[in-house]
């Protein structure tokens, strides 16, 4: 093809619409929950929508650079058009055509990319643009596949299903798109608005067991939880392998207080999601609940109950760190990692305590932080039991753990998270100011890497510089060093 065609393609392709014109990720990498969702909702959703998500499953690919693969999700995504929208195919087509424009194009394919550009053509040439068209379907699936791209999103697809609607105002596809648009921007509308958007679109569509989790979820934020209930506990009988009516009926649970059943359903949408950071996370936060509710009870039934208090921390530290291993954002899942530790186990240094009482609790807190660190006898591990407490006094002068101890000045500064550590021995003997310093250092080498640059904020450029040695020799020990997936 000549260069003159290349400059003519070149020109075309920004005025198809389909994901590549749409900007779905402007400056963010694809998050590998995002991937397993859209594969999640290929396997269990009715077969109607699945071209929908072949096409952003394709997106996905080319942005790995798995171009082969995303022509693959493409021939997919035409067969289901043509078996299940026989009479819509060409308009349809549209979207999935103009992806094969764009994925041949940027692989040097520009005869092939010209075919396809060739038959939006033929679709669109009834209308003044000859490579555009204005339909509720377009509409549709450009809004559906924002709502799968995140939540900053959904102001984009609450427009796109409302223009949809108004051209097809009974549509059960479309409905249900503005209704799930809705829960998620439920902070500009009324809430009574949402739920009435809720219940039209379940009456529309009474096979979308996720939408009736979702009214499930908005009747409890308005006090009707005995009202939502029932429709999580239908949806859940009717759907009981599919990921986003799991996880929301999990979050339902959980905001009731049974954390026993939060956790369950989160169980479960694990198996079909094992890669998802998210899930992980919310399934550290149970155990991290149930690890709080033995510590409410008082200091002594943690004691009677340290065996399984531990138990349940390790499993909450084990899941955080199995988020951040499966792409999470440090900064989400680091929170509250931290706060499991500096929280839950302060009672262990209170020096009002009795003598035993207190070193059991030390000597949980201590496992804990082996736990998360390495089994062998490294500085780091020095450095923990530097702070063990001794059992002959309860004088505050001689629990309180001492700087020029020697296992401070073993303490390297390239031994992962060794700035936490710092920060949580500050914290322990009340130096918040020298505690807060601490844990804004090992977060601006957790932001290291970030394109902002916003690590500058709590580190001077000298800092970084040994930051970064600091993250090179330590990564392999370390989860939370790990670069950020998005």
């Amino acid at each position: 093809m000549s260069e003159v065609n290349k400059n003519s393609l070149e020109k075309i392709l920004p005025q198809l619409k389909c994901h590549f014109t749409w900007n779905l990720f402007k400056e963010e990498s694809v998050s590998h929950d995002l991937e397993a969702r859209v594969c999640n909702q290929i396997e269990f959703l009715n077969t109607e929508f699945k071209a929908t998500m072949y096409n952003l499953l394709a997106y996905i690919k080319h942005h790995r650079g798995q171009n082969e693969a995303a022509l693959e999700c493409l021939r997919q995504a035409e067969e289901l058009i043509q078996r299940e929208h026989a009479d819509q195919a060409e308009i349809r087509s549209v979207v999935t055509w103009g992806n094969y424009a764009w994925i041949y194009y940027h692989m040097g394919r520009l005869s092939e990319a010209q075919v396809y550009v060739d038959k939006v053509k033929h679709v669109c040439k009834k209308f003044s643009n000859p490579y555009s068209i204005e339909c509720p379907e377009l509409d549709s699936e450009e809004g559906w596949t924002l709502l799968q791209c995140g939540a900053k999103r959904n102001e984009r697809a609450k427009v796109c299903f409302e223009k949809a609607l108004e051209k097809k105002p009974n549509n059960p596809e479309f409905s249900s798109g503005l209704a799930i648009a809705m829960y998620d921007l439920d902070e500009k509308p009324q809430k009574q608005y949402c739920v009435s958007v809720l219940k039209e679109a379940i009456e529309l569509n009474p096979d979308n067991q996720y939408i009736k989790v979702l009214l499930a979820l908005k009747l409890q934020k308005i006090h009707k939880e005995t009202e939502g209930e029932p429709l999580v506990v239908e949806a859940l009988e009717k759907a009981p392998r599919q990921t986003d009516v799991l996880h929301n009926a999990a979050k339902f649970y959980q905001i009731k207080g049974d954390t026993d059943k939060a956790l369950e359903l989160f169980q479960k949408a694990l198996e079909s999601m094992p890669n998802s950071g998210y899930i992980c996370h919310q399934i550290a936060r149970c155990y991290r609940e149930k690890a709080k509710q033995i510590q409410d009870t008082g200091y002594s039934e943690v004691s009677r109950n340290r065996e399984k208090f531990e138990e349940l921390s390790k499993y909450a530290m084990d899941y955080s760190s199995k988020a951040i291993e499966k792409g999470l954002s440090p900064l989400y899942a680091y929170s509250d990692l931290t706060e499991l530790e500096t929280e839950c186990h302060p009672t262990a240094f209170n020096s009002e305590l009795p003598d035993t009482e207190r070193k059991q609790l030390h000597q949980g807190y201590y496992n804990l932080q082996e736990y998360h660190g390495t089994s062998e006898d490294t500085p780091v591990q020095q450095h923990l039991k530097g702070l063990s407490i001794s059992t002959k006094s309860t004088e505050k002068e001689k629990m309180k753990y001492q700087p020029q101890n020697a296992a401070e000045n073993q303490l390297p500064q390239n031994a992962p998270n060794s700035w936490y550590l710092r920060g949580l021995t500050h914290k322990l003997n009340g130096d918040l100011w020298q505690a807060a310093e601490c844990f804004e250092k090992e977060l601006g080498f957790l932001l290291r890497n970030s394109p902002s640059g916003i690590s500058r904020f709590f580190l001077p450029t000298s800092e970084l510089e040994e930051g970064n040695e600091r993250v090179g020799q330590g990564a392999e020990s370390s989860t939370l060093g790990e670069p950020l997936d998005s």
